[in-house]
């Protein structure tokens, strides 16, 4: 499965979510069996050409629509949070559906 999530910088490892619109990357993880098995930086969303499951934005309120009209399935960690802890919400499935 894909998930797509904006990030507040390239490094993986100190990386936290990001508002759609102050993304510097966005990340594509591959996540199978419950654990990521690999993470590719995007500099813009647009670049993404695979087809993406889910997307995990910041908070409520962000612009998903575009989101939705591609099928994506959209939920909502809290903004700065690591990757790891995004992951281990999603496993637990701990996010909320997003609204806008």
């Amino acid at each position: 499965m894909l998930i797509e999530i904006p990030f507040d910088s390239k490094d993986m490892e100190t990386a936290g979510v990001a508002t759609m619109d102050s993304a510097l990357c966005w990340g594509l993880v591959t996540f199978e069996e419950g654990v990521v098995k690999s993470i590719e930086c995007f500099d813009r969303r647009e670049d993404i050409n695979d087809f993406v499951d889910y997307a995990i934005v910041a908070r409520q309120g962000e612009p998903i629509w575009p989101l939705m009209e591609e099928g994506i399935f959209v939920l909502v960690a809290e903004e700065g949070m690591k990757l790891d802890e995004v992951m281990e919400r999603f496993r637990f499935k701990e996010l909320h559906e997003a609204s806008f």
